[in-house]
């Protein structure tokens, strides 16, 4: 690895703090993040887990969007079907899964959220207002249904690509609504 964690923990934290601005985030929104440490220190996915760069990058986003009330949801790896880890209060009633991440069964960044936050649950899902996925791990199926990409400036952390996405609510109204516009 080339990058050390202090730049991989300012390079985590410039892109939560962008994607918080450019998709003007709100207190009480969900973001999951997704996040490979083996792409960050420049291998490939799921192949040298490293708690250390884990954390680091958990501690960065975890500090940009608490600041802002904002939740933080870190998915699992393949191995945990993708679980989220997130806070209790951000799914009141959400259905609890039992389980516990390890850096190489649920990833190194969803270890350091689960003993990072206060008060860790497992879901199975979640429906996310905003994504980061670092070193593509796919995060889309935790988005709401309309999932739009964000394009950031800080778009690497260590040797990982990063892709931001927010999400909008569905059009609906079908043809009605296109006669009340006048466009047909």
């Amino acid at each position: 690895m080339s990058e050390s964690l202090d730049t991989i923990k300012q390079q985590a934290a410039a892109a939560a703090l962008e994607l918080c601005e450019t998709a003007k985030l709100r207190a009480g929104q969900v973001v999951v993040v997704g996040c490979s440490s083996s792409e960050i220190g420049g291998h490939n996915i799921g192949s040298q887990s490293s708690p250390e760069i884990g954390k680091a990058v958990f501690e960065a986003v975890a500090e940009v969007l608490g600041s802002r009330g904002i939740f933080l949801a870190a998915q699992c790896c393949e191995r945990l079907n993708r679980a989220i880890i997130v806070e209790r209060d951000a799914v009141p009633r959400a259905e609890i899964v039992n389980v516990i991440p390890q850096p190489k069964a649920g990833g190194s960044f969803a270890t350091a959220a689960y003993y990072g936050f206060g008060d860790p649950v497992a879901v199975e899902g979640i429906k996310a207002d905003a994504g980061l996925d670092i070193g593509s791990t796919l995060i889309g199926m935790h988005l709401k249904s309309v999932a739009v990409p964000v394009r950031l400036k800080n778009d690497t952390i260590g040797r990982a690509r990063v892709t931001a996405v927010r999400t909008r609510p569905k059009y609906i109204g079908g043809p009605a609504a296109i006669y009340d516009e006048g466009l047909m």
